[in-house]
Order: C-alpha cells, then structure tokens, then sequence
C-alpha cells in the first residue's frame, strides 16, 4: 500500500506500474514487473495482494507471487518485508470472510517486527498493518490509534505520501467513532487531498465517501455522489464501497 509512484525521480517502469495501480489495473502493472530480483517480487506481490483487497478476489495468484517473493528473500530486510506481505492477505482474507486467518496475520507481521528495525523504511508500513489487525479484527482502537500514530510518523521520516494517506484516514477514522468531529473532518479531508493529487484514483472514492459520513449535508451528499461516479468509472471497485455507499452512516476505514 505504499510507494507514491508519481515523483519526477520514478524511472518509466515505475511511472506505468503506478499509474495501472492506480486505476485498478493492478494485473496488468505486475506483469511489467521482472521477476528475477527480490525488490520486484515483492512489489509484484503488493500489487496483488492490494487486488485481494479491492475486488475480494485473485487469491491464488497472490499467494504464488508471495511464496516466489518469500524464496527470493535472502538478507534480513528481504526476510522482513516479505513476512510483511505474508500478514497482508491472510488479514484481507479474514476481513472479507474468506477464511479466518486471523493467527497466520499475527504470526507473519510478528516475525517482520523481529526483522524490520524501528526507523527502517518498512517499518512505518509494517507498523500500519499492526494497527489494521488492532483495529478490525482484535477490536482494539488504543491498540490501533497507536500503530497509526507510528506509521504515520514514519511516512512522513520517508516521505511516503500514499501511505500518509492511509494513516490520516484510518485515524479518522477512529476520530469519528469517538465523536470528534472536527478530527475526523480534517484527518478525512487530507487522505482525500494526498490521494488526488497522487492520481490514486481506485483509492479517491472511499475517501469521498469517509469524508462525506464526517460532513453534514448538502455537503455529504455531493461527496457521496462523486463517489458512487467514480465507483461505477472503475467497474464496481472497491467492492466493499458499494455497503457503504448504500447506508451513508459513519464506519470504518478500510482501505
């Protein structure tokens, strides 16, 4: 879920990955990618495994990308990056009820925070799936709130912004359900700000639509509909944003 993709330095390669990536097309940016570095392998697997989570499907493929990336680790960060990976589509298979994954998700990320040293690269990464796996499937917003809060401060020691988009909405997330509202507007509002003007686009309409369950009307509802154009503009992803679009009430960030 990391990496912006767009800055003036990206080689083409990266520039095209990023933008299939962002419009959904993440199939087609992993098959650009060579196969025969363990850089690669793991971003071909991130971009899958973020499939998984937007369209509740391409499993499979997947998990064959992760075992590849998984035997092409040989140092420590290599190790920890691809444990990190490995928690990401067992949680993603546990929140959309494929199947309970919920230990292997721990486990995985547990063994990445063993490898992956505080202040490395990958740990603000490492540090937000710690609090996804808080938040919605150990039910813990303490837990969460700080996970998010590391994370957070980590994107922004590596200027991630994609990621900082992540942190700002899902700890607004948790804003709202406190009932602070103003918290959770503005924390709403900058993943939506980061996201456009990143191109994220397959990423923009849930962030509408968080935004719009913050906001009161006539507000709300102009938000909610620029979100529904832009999830009918990609097909129907993600698949989860159709819920949340048909009963406008506050819930939880999930992507």
């Amino acid at each position: 879920m990391s990496g912006n993709g767009t800055t003036a330095g990206d080689d083409p390669l990266q520039t095209a990955v990023w933008r299939l990536r962002s419009r959904a097309c993440w199939a087609d940016a992993a098959a650009m990618l060579p196969a025969d570095t363990p850089a690669a392998a793991l971003q071909r697997t991130s971009l899958l495994v973020e499939r998984c989570l937007y369209t509740e499907r391409g499993w499979a493929e997947a998990e064959d990308a992760l075992r590849t990336a998984e035997a092409q680790a040989h140092t420590d960060e290599e190790r920890g990056a691809a444990a990190c990976e490995r928690g990401q589509p067992a949680y993603v298979a546990t929140l959309h009820g494929v199947r309970d994954r919920a230990d292997e998700a721990r486990s995985a990320l547990g063994r990445a925070a063993a490898l992956i040293p505080p202040g490395a690269v990958g740990r603000a990464l490492l540090d937000f799936r710690r609090g996804l796996l808080a938040e919605n499937l150990a039910h813990s917003p303490q837990a969460a709130r700080a996970a998010y809060r590391r994370a957070h401060a980590g994107a922004t020691a590596h200027a991630d912004p994609l990621l900082l988009s992540f942190t700002w909405r899902h700890l607004a997330g948790l804003a709202l359900r406190e009932g602070e509202l103003a918290e959770a507007q503005h924390g709403f509002a900058e993943s939506l700000r980061i996201r456009e003007e990143l191109g994220y686009l397959v990423g923009t309409a849930p962030a509408l639509a968080s935004l719009a369950d913050a906001e009161s009307e006539p507000e709300a509802s102009r938000l909610r509909e620029e979100a529904r154009r832009l999830f009918r503009l990609l097909g129907g992803v993600p698949t989860w944003l159709a819920r949340q679009l048909a009963t406008p009430a506050p819930g939880a960030a999930t992507a």
